[in-house]
This record gives structure tokens, C-alpha cells and sequence, in this order.
């Protein structure tokens, strides 16, 4: 109770580090399949619907809104600590099926990783008891995978396999790989996947998160390998009426969904606009540079702009550490909301349009206060810089990732109305000018 977060960023330590190791034995989980003929015409059964099911499906997939009030960013300042806390990180996660039969579990959507990342029956850390654990023994479809670069080869009589550990910014995760059918949603669009099976987890962040694991939608090449990447694990079965998904984040009281197999232009107040991705991992495009105001503040020069990736798994907007200082000093935001009407909007040149976002969209008010929805994040070349249009941006936009064409589309939300509130300046006027937000995780 009291208990302080940071914003979710489940993002691996230097983008996706992973690192895996051959073992002989440990970890090996016994198979313990039944062998019963119920267990085989059960197996025989989903089959069919593991390796693509329905043909020109579209499936949305609810997502729960999780407001993370009172987390916070430390930050070190000249004359001593000062703590910025965001009430405007959220989580968005939804359901996913793994099995047969089907063990569901709650999972991030997150086009910023790639793999499908769950907790196991081996895993014995408080972070895993937390929450539901797939159990590879009672379903009669998974598979023991020894080897990522092998990814039909199951795990021998030796039991020798790899051993991933994937490391994020304030802890990580040890796992195994297996190989099972995976649906979305409640189930109606499924594939054959490979994915990692946690056997260890830190307490941070993993016990205090609300959800059971991540499923990564990057592209492949952020994957453990090719049968890893759901994305194309579901475009090469053939389900999807198209080669694309959209993700429409919805204010509070509306309903967040992701749309798999076409987009909804019912939740668009605009056309589409669509930018190339120009560098495959990430759902990356390009920046030519950001305005405040009408003011160009020439941050992309040169002649490879700069690196901006769509990523529905961070909570916040995030940038280089000399770009957020640059934006809160330049912003000035009174703690007390008392200057909220005069804030210029922020906007992001990528190709021909600029994508702005009004005070509303990147200041969060709540109990009279108002604070920046902007962290620091320094990648290192060649991913980084980089910069992440986290949850401010995509409840802004809707936004359409599009496999086929290696794109990302760019639309602004239909939102409902949202009611009148008024802001009340009180106490003394105070700005947010942190030197620095430290985003760890």
C-alpha cells in the first residue's frame, strides 16, 4: 500500500536483449501428456484450427484500460530530489488462449516486443504464483522446443536445451521455449506458435503488474525467431482477411480493442495517412523534426532524421534525455494547471503531415494538479536514438500496422465526448522543470 511504480515500459534492456544458453537437463519439464484416445481426438480436433482455422476472419480482441495512478519518475535535480509523477501511464491489456484445451491468460499487446512471453507451472517466483500459469502438461498440443534456431526440434531424451533471459530495466526473466497453439481473444483466430515459457521471474516489475504476460507484435526481426513472431506466425496461416491489425486506445469509459484482420473506420475521424517503416524490428517511421507550437526545434538533422517507433507497450511518451529536458524547460507546465490554457501543442513531422497533440493529450490533470506525460529513454546506436510514441500519442491516433505492406497508418480517433472540466489554480504556482527522468524498468 503506497507503494510507488514506475511507468510501464516492458521493453527489454537494450531493446529486446536476450541472451540464451544450452543446459543438459535442468529446466527439462516432463512431458506428462496423457495418453488417453480422449487426449488424442482432442489434439487431432484443434488441429485443423491451429493451422489457420476460418479463412478471411477478423477478430477484436477488448482491451483493458489500467490507470496507474500514482506512479512516479525520481528524478535528480541540482538542489536535491524532486518527483515527477504521471497519472497518465495506463496499461492496456486483453486476452489471449494457449492450449488445448484453451489456458487463457491477460496480456500486453505490445508492438515494441516479440515474442509471446508467459508464466509457467515451473516457475515457483512470487511474480509467477501472482498470476495464472501455462501448464505445457495438460495441454495435448504443446511441445518442448530445445532450440530457437530449431524451432520444430523438441527437447530430447538428455533434456538439453536453451535457456532464454530476457533482461529489462529493473529486473528479468528466465524461460524456456514451447510450441502450442495460440488464439486470440476468446479464441476464434488461432495459430501454431513458438513462445517463452517464464521458469524464473524477478519480483520487479512482474509481481505488481495486473496482467499474466506480453504478447509481442512486433516484426519479426525483434522475435526469437521466425516461428516466434505471431505477427507472422497469423499472416502465413492464411486467417486474416488482411495482412494488418489496428489498435484504437480509448479514454476513460470507453472500450479499447484491437482489430485483427482489417481496421475500423468507424473509430477514425480521419484518413489514414501511411508512412513506411524504415528500419524492421520496431514498427519504426521517420521524423523529419518536432514542432512546439508553430516553432521547429531541429532535432532531425541530417540525413537520417530521426527514429521514432510506435509502441503500445509504453505508458508515456519517450524521447533522449536531452529532448524531454529540452520540452520541460521550453513547456514551463505549472503544477497547479494555473498556465493549462496557454500551453502550445507539441507536434511530430513524419513525412508530409504533422501529428500533434494538444495540451490535453500530453498533460494529465488529476486532483488539481496537471504533470507531463514524457519520460526519458536513451537507447543506444544503432536502435537509438530513439524516440517511442507511447499511450498519449495512441489514445490521439488510431494507429494500423500493416504487415504486408511495411507500414504504420496514422488516423485521428473518434473518441466520445468527454465532459466539460474545469481548471482551478490553487496554492502557489510551481513549474515542472525536472533536470532529468531517469525511465528504468
Amino acid at each position: 500500500q503506497g507503494q510507488q511504480l514506475e511507468p510501464i515500459l516492458l521493453r527489454p534492456r537494450s531493446m529486446q536483449h536476450a541472451q540464451a544458453r544450452s543446459v543438459r537437463g535442468l529446466f527439462a519439464m516432463p512431458l506428462r501428456f496423457v495418453r488417453s484416445s480422449l487426449i488424442c481426438a482432442l489434439a487431432a480436433s484443434v488441429a485443423a484450427a491451429a493451422d489457420g482455422g476460418s479463412r478471411n476472419a477478423v477478430i477484436v480482441v477488448p482491451l483493458v484500460r489500467h490507470r496507474k495512478l500514482g506512479l512516479s519518475q525520481v528524478a535528480q535535480q541540482r538542489q536535491g530530489r524532486h518527483r515527477h509523477k504521471s497519472h497518465q501511464a495506463s496499461e492496456y491489456y486483453g486476452q489471449v488462449s494457449v492450449g488445448s484445451p484453451p489456458q487463457s491468460f491477460m496480456v500486453v499487446y505490445d508492438t515494441g516486443s516479440g515474442n509471446l512471453l508467459l508464466p509457467s507451472r515451473e516457475c515457483s517466483s512470487e511474480a509467477c504464483t501472482n498470476h495464472k500459469r501455462f501448464d505445457a502438461g495438460v495441454s495435448a498440443t504443446a511441445a518442448q522446443i530445445a532450440f530457437a534456431d530449431k524451432p520444430e526440434t523438441p527437447v530430447g531424451a538428455d533434456g538439453t536445451r536453451d535457456v532464454v533471459t530476457i533482461t529489462f530495466g529493473t529486473g528479468e526473466m528466465s524461460g524456456v521455449y514451447v510450441r502450442d497453439n495460440v488464439c486470440l481473444g476468446q479464441g476464434n483466430v488461432c495459430c501454431k506458435a513458438n513462445f517463452v515459457a517464464a521458469t524464473e521471474e524477478s519480483d520487479e516489475p512482474f509481481s505488481l503488474v495486473p496482467f499474466d504476460g506480453i504478447l509481442g507484435l512486433s516484426l519479426p526481426q525483434m522475435a526469437e525467431g521466425p516461428h516466434f513472431s505471431m505477427v507472422d506466425r497469423l499472416v502465413n496461416s492464411g486467417t486474416l482477411k488482411e495482412s494488418l491489425f489496428g489498435v484504437f486506445f480509448g479514454n476513460e469509459g470507453e472500450q479499447s480493442e484491437i482489430t485483427f484482420g482489417e481496421y475500423r473506420r468507424d473509430l477514425m475521424a480521419s484518413e489514414l495517412y501511411w508512412a513506411p517503416v524504415t528500419e524492421k524490428g520496431y514498427w519504426q517511421v521517420e521524423m523529419k523534426d518536432m514542432l512546439v507550437g508553430k516553432e521547429r526545434m531541429g532535432l532531425c538533422s541530417g540525413a537520417d532524421h530521426c527514429k521514432v517507433a510506435v509502441d503500445t507497450g509504453t505508458s508515456l511518451l519517450a524521447g533522449p534525455s536531452e529532448v524531454v529536458e529540452m520540452l520541460i524547460d521550453k513547456l514551463a507546465v505549472e503544477e497547479d494547471c494555473s498556465n493549462f490554457n496557454d500551453l502550445p501543442s507539441i507536434g511530430f513531422v513524419v513525412g508530409r503531415e504533422v501529428l500533434r497533440l494538444e495540451p490535453e493529450d500530453y498533460i494529465s490533470q488529476h486532483s488539481g494538479s496537471c504533470t507531463l506525460g514524457l519520460m526519458s529513454l536513451d537507447i543506444p546506436p544503432p536502435r537509438g536514438p530513439l524516440f517511442i510514441f507511447g499511450d498519449p500519442f495512441l489514445r490521439k491516433y488510431y494507429t494500423v500496422y500493416d504487415r504486408a505492406n511495411v507500414r504504420v497508418g496514422f488516423a485521428l480517433a473518434k473518441h466520445a465526448p468527454q465532459p466539460a472540466t474545469s481548471l482551478i489554480s490553487v496554492g502557489h504556482r510551481r513549474s515542472l522543470r525536472v533536470r532529468s527522468l531517469n525511465a528504468t524498468h
